[in-house]
């Protein structure tokens, strides 16, 4: 997985997951999109264990992927209804603490 930290400006921690194989590519459904060119989600490839270190204490997490997605249904981070697909892309939001 690829992951990216960010900070806002009040110094809380968004975090940005997605598959490594999506990274670089531009998705367009209707009025949705998901711009995985853009420097957002250009990060490091991590490990799961890397990835849940990460997470801890963050604000918002933003995932896209089918791995991405699958491993934060697997930690209960993310429900299934929180998640939209994009061209079949699977892509959630959610707001940690």
């Amino acid at each position: 997985m690829i992951v990216k930290i960010h900070k806002t400006p009040d110094k809380r921690k968004v975090v940005a997951i997605c598959d490594n194989e999506l990274i670089g590519q531009k998705f367009e459904e209707g009025k949705l999109q998901l711009d995985l060119s853009s420097d957002f989600y250009k990060g490091e490839d991590k490990s799961e264990e890397e990835v849940l270190e990460l997470i801890k204490g963050s604000y918002i997490i933003n995932v896209v992927g089918e791995k991405s997605i699958g491993f934060c249904l697997k930690l209960k981070i993310l429900n299934e209804t929180d998640i939209i697909k994009i061209k079949n892309i699977p892509h959630a939001q959610a707001v940690m603490g």
